[in-house]
């Protein structure tokens, strides 16, 4: 009798206490009538859909609150991270310089520098168009990955940097899920990198001979990491699933604590953290917050094909020409292969209202990848639009409670 009422005390204790849990805010949210969501939803595995949404408390005096909920979260499941990659190559640059000028070597973010070809004595870069005096820097490759998520950008960073320091240092700041494999240039030496020259009044203060990558860990044992039936090489169809063990990885959590570190970097250890100073930060968050059209240097039009919300999926992906000045989102974009994943801490200081929400959906219906056939317009960016409004009005409908 005693084991009997031992049991039942348990049984009743749990049963309180997961009545007196909280729901998690996202299950409602999928569950809404909106068309975006639900026509993800409806075939949710197939979507491969990986939420996770962070409240923030600044209520109380002192270090803010944080409570993460997550929908669909497996950090063993495979998602191709595309241009979301770019952000911790631009953090790890920013770091780069500060520890060359420790060094004592005279540079800056914005001393110009020319890439060369170490084979073949070859310029890969010496200006740039987009730059008011025509020259490359690295503040200004910051300012063009963000604002429109400029691939030839990254590659310069990705090589300034190299393989084997960019994957131990993420490594050493706790992001266990992260690992950078590659340039986003079709046949890419990934092992070996450029050279670079920074100049000063034409004379070169620093060279960097080419680096030499020994990183050789890839994405194995992961699920979805060789999937669906065929991809497109070279014009050809391979009726075989593609390969992505070697592709660029970063999982939701790491994806967002990125962000976290940007936005509130002394809530990590000082190991975990960037090595920036306060500049640095205020850089990074002012381009991470712009929206496409706010630049003046460089300059995008739509014109060229670019909007508002060309690279902000989450609220305003669906909607070009609908952003709202008040609310302001700090973000990494990326898509390729019918993967969409944004990654944003989302502001309205008006509202009082500050979130971090991260998510991705997979949107290639056929199964083919490279083959530029996915449902980015119909399926993809509906459904982050969608997230993203539907968690913002939960957190203005939770701010006029209190």
């Amino acid at each position: 009798m005693n084991s009997f009422f031992t049991s039942l005390k348990v049984t009743l204790v749990l049963v309180l206490l997961s009545a007196c849990a909280p729901a998690n805010p996202l299950e409602k949210i999928m569950a809404s009538e909106d068309p975006g969501i639900q026509n993800i939803v409806k075939a949710l595995d197939k979507h491969r859909v990986q939420i996770a949404y962070t409240q923030i408390d600044t209520s109380s005096i002192g270090t803010p609150q944080f409570k993460t909920w997550t929908y669909g979260l497996d950090e063993g499941r495979y998602f191709y991270p595309a241009s979301t990659a770019k952000l911790p190559i631009v953090l790890l640059t920013l770091e780069k310089i500060k520890s060359l000028q420790r060094q004592g070597v005279d540079i800056t973010t914005t001393t110009p520098f020319h890439i060369i070809d170490p084979k073949t004595g070859v310029y890969i870069a010496q200006k740039d168009s987009t730059h008011p005096d025509g020259v490359l820097t690295i503040a200004h490759l910051i300012k063009k990955i963000f604002l429109v998520s400029d691939n030839d950008a990254y590659n310069y960073l990705f090589d300034f940097l190299g393989t084997d320091a960019i994957n131990d240092a993420l490594a050493n700041k706790g992001l266990k899920n992260t690992q950078i494999h590659h340039k986003f240039l079709f046949g890419a030496d990934n092992q070996s990198t450029w050279e670079y020259a920074f100049l000063k009044d034409k004379d070169t203060v620093y060279h960097q001979i080419a680096l030499q990558s020994s990183f050789d860990r890839t994405n194995q044992g992961l699920k979805d990491v060789q999937t669906g039936i065929g991809y497109m090489d070279k014009g050809q169809r391979i009726d075989q699933p593609m390969d992505f063990s070697k592709k660029n990885r970063i999982s939701i959590l790491d994806l967002q604590g990125i962000v976290q570190r940007v936005i509130f970097p002394k809530l990590f250890a000082p190991e975990e953290r960037f090595d920036l100073d306060s500049a640095d930060y205020a850089f990074v968050r002012y381009w991470m917050s712009r929206h496409t059209l706010e630049s003046e240097a460089p300059k995008y039009t739509e014109v060229d094909g670019y909007y508002d919300s060309y690279v902000k999926f989450l609220i305003y992906g669906d909607t070009p020409g609908k952003m709202d000045g008040q609310i302001r989102i700090y973000n990494k974009v990326g898509d390729a292969y019918g993967t969409l994943t944004d990654t944003a801490y989302i502001v309205s200081e008006q509202e009082g209202i500050a979130f971090l929400l991260t998510a991705t959906v997979f949107v290639n219906d056929n199964q083919i990848f490279n083959d530029d056939n996915y449902e980015y317009d119909t399926l993809g960016f509906p459904f982050l639009g969608a997230l993203g409004r539907a968690v913002l009005a939960y957190e203005r409908e939770k701010a006029t409670s209190f």
